[in-house]
């Protein structure tokens, strides 16, 4: 079996021209709830005058389904971002940071080292409030301004984060750079760095069509762990060219495809995807979505 947190709520509707209504993002959590997903990132602490689809975190938060079983997560870029986070009850820290300095400066306005060394505290500090804490470590796979990004780097930050108290690591393909390849040697070099003490996942973006394909790398490797978006939604206010996250609904099928359990309803999936097309009122990427039959 392998688990999706579903990051369409947050990364999916970041990069979304069209404001989206906080009833529809509440409608749009109820719907994945209903369709089995049991971790949602709900939202994001950022200062909404830079990602104004994010300005109700709070808010949001007092409205989402209490549902056994289901957490919700929140992405935390900064000090004050844990300190919104903890006025809510998410129960799941999402703590970020570029391994790719080019891209961290545009997207944080600080250096990878910089943003590192407020974020251990911000660890430390949401540790103490109980929280589970996932070190979310972005362009680990490249970047779209410095190119490679050296796997010592990532590594280097992922060994800062697992020692502050960070019990996660997901590697981040932010602008969709990966490949299959790259993802297996990645991963099989991340398990022989930290051994089996962290839990690794993988979040992945379909820039150039690679998105299922390295899931399946990154299953074949070991990780259990993945993130995705429904109906495809996704991108960053801050990479040229990044389109959506990993389907929600593609990827299911996949794993479906080769006997693999996600807990999660593919035909309400589905129907979740089709009926977002109509609130945000474009076509999405995703692909079972647009079939009559699966």
């Amino acid at each position: 079996m392998i688990n999706i947190c579903e990051v369409g709520p947050r990364d999916g509707l970041q990069n979304e021209k069209k404001l989206i209504s906080l009833e529809t993002k509440v409608e749009m959590i109820n719907r994945l709830v209903e369709a089995g997903a049991k971790k949602i990132e709900a939202v994001s602490f950022v200062n909404p005058k830079v990602v104004p689809q994010m300005a109700n975190a709070e808010e949001l938060m007092k409205l989402v389904p209490k549902t056994e079983g289901v957490s919700y997560a929140g992405l935390v870029l900064n000090y004050a971002g844990l300190q919104r986070a903890l006025g809510t009850e998410v129960d799941a820290l999402h703590i970020v940071t570029s391994t790719s300095d080019e891209f961290n400066l545009k997207n944080a306005k600080k250096t990878v080292n910089q943003s590192v060394s407020e974020l251990i505290t911000v660890i430390e500090e949401g540790k103490q409030s109980n929280r589970s804490i996932n070190g979310i470590l972005g362009t680990a796979f490249g970047c779209p301004f410095a190119g490679e990004v050296p796997l010592e780097r990532v590594l280097q930050v992922a060994e800062q984060f697992v020692q502050a108290g960070a019990t996660e690591i997901t590697l981040a393909d932010t602008t969709g750079m990966a490949n299959p390849k790259q993802i297996k040697q990645t991963v099989e070099r991340f398990k022989k760095y930290f051994s089996d003490d962290i839990t690794l996942g993988l979040h992945l973006h379909n820039t150039r069509g690679l998105g299922v394909a390295n899931a399946f790398a990154g299953y074949e490797a070991g990780i259990r762990n993945f993130d995705s978006s429904i109906a495809g939604l996704g991108g960053c206010p801050f990479a040229p060219e990044a389109v959506g996250n990993v389907c929600t609904e593609d990827l299911v099928n996949m794993f479906e495809k080769i006997g693999v359990d996600t807990s999660l309803n593919i035909t309400l999936l589905i129907e979740t995807s089709r009926w977002l097309e109509e609130q945000i009122g474009r076509k999405l990427d995703g692909m079972v979505m647009k079939l009559k039959n699966l």
